[in-house]
């Protein structure tokens, strides 16, 4: 039987996968797990926070701390509607306005 070779490009999937899910189990992450949580590259982080767009803390004056749950809530801010509800919305307007005639 022979055993599979694993390229780097496959180990480093695999490595960043691994990161990941330890991440979802802690409260509290480091400027760099938290570029990494998220997927951002750590200079474009530092631009969310250097412009505080981002929610973040600095317990000691310098070090950024992040808490996950908090990245959660603003990675899913500015949700787009769905066409349905766009439609639904348009339906039930047009049926306020006639029926306020």
């Amino acid at each position: 039987m022979e055993t599979p070779v694993l390229t780097l490009h496959d180990i480093n999937a695999k490595l960043e996968l691994l990161l990941a899910s330890m991440l979802v189990s802690k409260s509290v992450l480091s400027f760099e797990e938290a570029a990494l949580y998220l997927g951002f590259a750590e200079s474009y982080l530092y631009k969310l926070t250097s412009s505080q767009q981002i929610p973040f803390y600095k317990p000691l004056g310098k070090k950024l701390f992040f808490k996950r749950e908090e990245l959660d809530t603003w990675r899913l801010q500015n949700r787009t509607k769905t066409i349905e509800e766009i439609n639904t919305a348009a339906s039930d307007h047009v049926v306020s306005v006639k029926g306020g005639v």
